[in-house]
């Protein structure tokens, strides 16, 4: 008996890891949009980053690309158009907690209250062709994320966009060299 147990403990076992590698979960990812690219360091060990329902690594896949777009969007009215923009992205903590429903649906519910604000950290370079022009490490919270918005936006990954954008604006375009 205790064989048979073991036996079916080891194919659950290679069965989660079979659909971990499917579900796209996996150590490292990089997305691209326009001159931002982001590569998305050890997402596994990232502080909540949880999918309330579907596949976790679609998910990820998502949150990523969301982000990245968005910040090519606002990269592309802020940076010269020779000049491109490189994150490492090493934590992220999405606005939110995510919390079970304990059977009162399927799915866990992401509750976002001021206590739980969106976090980020990495480092980041601005490069004109392959020379770097700015180089710096950050860790962004937005403290003040639920009276941040003017008005209330239905835009997946709002707070950490609108966290992303105020950096890129404020602490990244000022510093930039003018055109030669």
């Amino acid at each position: 008996m205790k064989y048979q147990h073991r036996l079916w403990l080891v194919l659950f076992s290679f069965l989660s890891l079979s659909s971990w590698a499917i579900d796209g979960v996996g150590p490292d990812q990089v997305t691209k949009s326009g001159n931002v690219t982001i590569e998305w360091d050890s997402p596994q060990d990232y502080t909540d980053i949880k999918s309330v329902s579907g596949k976790q690594g679609a998910y990820e896949q998502r949150v990523f690309k969301a982000l990245t777009d968005n910040l090519a969007k606002v990269a592309k009215q802020t940076l010269r158009p020779d000049l491109k923009l490189e994150l490492i992205v090493t934590n992220l903590d999405l606005a939110g907690d995510v919390q079970s429903t304990f059977g009162a649906t399927p799915n866990d519910i992401r509750v976002v209250k001021p206590v739980f604000p969106p976090k980020i950290t990495f480092s980041y370079s601005v490069l004109e062709g392959d020379k770097v022009i700015m180089v710096g490490d950050e860790k962004l919270t937005d403290l003040n994320f639920m009276n941040g918005l003017k008005k209330p936006n239905e835009k997946s990954f709002s707070y950490e966009n609108a966290m992303l954008k105020s950096w890129l604006v404020n602490k990244v375009e000022p510093h930039l060299p003018t055109a030669n």
